[in-house]
């Protein structure tokens, strides 16, 4: 089974929030996942908070990357803005 590390929609219409998780590479974009590995609100969370908020597992974003997955474009920016692509690496790197 292959794995994807991406987005799947979530919020109201003009407002989109993301799950960030780990799903099979067939399912539908809004169908089953394994795991939700992370949020990404790009539009904030509310007037008084308008920067984009990312909140990702890195943990977890490490362990799939390790296994397999392979992130979208996307989430392969998202994983590099929290950390985890470099986490990735280093413990890549380590072995």
């Amino acid at each position: 089974m292959a794995v994807k590390l991406r987005l799947v929609r979530m919020g109201k219409t003009k407002q989109p929030t993301y799950r960030l998780v780990a799903a099979d590479s067939r399912s539908p974009r809004n169908g089953r996942f394994i795991e939700i590995v992370g949020t990404y609100a790009p539009r904030g969370r509310s007037l008084a908070e308008p920067d984009a908020v990312v909140e990702i597992d890195n943990a977890k974003a490490v362990k799939w990357l390790s296994e397999g997955a392979q992130p979208t474009e996307r989430v392969a920016k998202l994983l590099e803005r929290s950390g985890a692509m470099a986490e990735f690496t280093a413990a890549k790197a380590a072995k």
